[in-house]
């Protein structure tokens, strides 16, 4: 009974395995893959983590890449957000000798008294012992010219803006509205100071466009730095005497 029992039991752990009678005595020959069915694998690769037909990376290529990784620091810090940077304009350059400067002067004006010259862009405050503080100026463009006498009747600050009607009429008809009104600031025309001259809408005001300081560019007004109509503007008070020639 035991000489057949063996036998018999020794075949079937050879079929189980998948091994063929002719290869079963060939300790070297090469087994065929063992194939687990889908059904009961794919439940234990779901709780690696790893879904069916996924493949994990070696465990040496992993190694390798934190190792070329750079280092992090204990804490992970957000790194602030930064905001675009502004497109940047080139201007040029306002020439040096439209900076404010103290020069000779034989006007025959008493000290203290404003002298524009809208031909050489000029402005002169008259000072004692035959001296003027020069500042540069932009004036009236082609068309937009004049001269004469007034008084300084106002002063302020930051001032607001308000076009004249017949300003608005004649950009509108270039395709370039203004607003009816605009308050004080960087972005006013009008910059930082304004001196207002006797009943005219004509001043002396800063600009936020002071490349422009030199030219003929304005509407009439004179334009000066937001710097030198501020220094401009300590230095006179209202009722002083404007000669534009």
């Amino acid at each position: 009974m035991k000489t057949v029992l063996f036998p018999v039991l020794g075949a079937v752990a050879v079929f189980a395995a998948g091994v063929t009678p002719s290869t079963a005595g060939d300790r070297y020959a090469d087994r065929p893959p063992v194939m687990v069915s889908p059904d009961l694998s794919a439940p234990w690769v779901l709780q690696l983590g790893q879904a069916p037909g996924i493949v994990r990376q070696n465990r040496q290529v992993v190694q390798q890449q934190r190792r070329l990784r750079p280092a992090q620091p204990d804490r992970v810090q957000t790194a602030a957000v930064q905001p675009p940077a502004k497109r940047m304009v080139a201007r040029p350059q306002i020439n040096p000798i439209y900076l404010p400067q103290e020069v000779d002067y034989d006007g025959g004006q008493k000290p203290g008294t404003i002298v524009i010259d809208t031909t050489q862009n000029f402005l002169f405050l008259v000072e004692k012992n035959g001296k003027a503080r020069r500042y540069g100026v932009g004036t009236g463009k082609p068309g937009f010219e004049w001269s004469g006498t007034h008084k300084i009747t106002n002063k302020r600050e930051w001032p607001d803006w308000r076009p004249p009607a017949q300003m608005i009429k004649r950009e509108a008809a270039k395709g370039r509205y203004l607003p009816t009104y605009l308050a004080g600031g960087t972005e006013n025309p009008l910059g930082a100071r304004a001196l207002y001259l006797g009943t005219t809408e004509y001043r002396i005001h800063g600009t936020n466009q002071p490349w422009t300081i030199g030219g003929a560019v304005s509407s009439g007004c004179i334009r000066m730095r937001n710097e030198d109509v501020v220094d401009l503007y300590e230095r006179v008070n209202v009722g002083t005497t404007v000669e534009v020639i």
